[in-house]
């Protein structure tokens, strides 16, 4: 089951990082046609909470989504990582679940417009973060 569940990590964090890049470029580049039909997903991007101070948020999927590769991919490599990797991949996926939320209600109670591709990435990292509890009860279990 936990290798099931490895490799269903690595690709939904695969999938969000992919979606993070493409916003990514979306947002640098202004460019509206990367939108595919969706007039919510301009809405979302050119609202003042598509940026941190500047930063764009969908940086901060990639950086995520690239922490979440990194700690499975250290996970079978690495000392601390194979102790530590279900509690560091737990904490990482914690704070990216806390934020897909806060984006959830922005976009539903706030800017009323949800954009497909944020969509994609709370779907995606919330399923990795469900994927991260299981993979830490289990850890606790043995």
């Amino acid at each position: 089951m936990d290798k099931w569940l490895y490799r269903a990590m690595i690709a939904l964090a695969t999938i969000g990082l992919l979606v993070a890049i493409y916003m990514t470029v979306y947002k640098v580049t202004s460019n509206n046609a990367m939108c595919l039909g969706s007039g919510d997903c301009s809405t979302v991007n050119a609202s003042s909470y598509s940026e941190i101070n500047g930063f764009p948020v969908a940086s901060l999927g990639v950086l995520g989504y690239a922490a979440i590769l990194a700690a499975l991919y250290f996970e079978k490599r690495n000392r601390f990582f194979q102790e530590n990797g279900a509690l560091a991949l737990f904490g990482v996926t914690l704070t990216g679940f806390i934020f897909t939320v806060w984006l959830i209600y922005v976009e539903i109670a706030i800017l009323k417009a949800l954009c497909p591709f944020c969509v994609a990435s709370q779907v995606a990292m919330t399923l990795i973060f469900i994927i991260a509890v299981v993979r830490l009860i289990q850890n606790q279990e043995i």
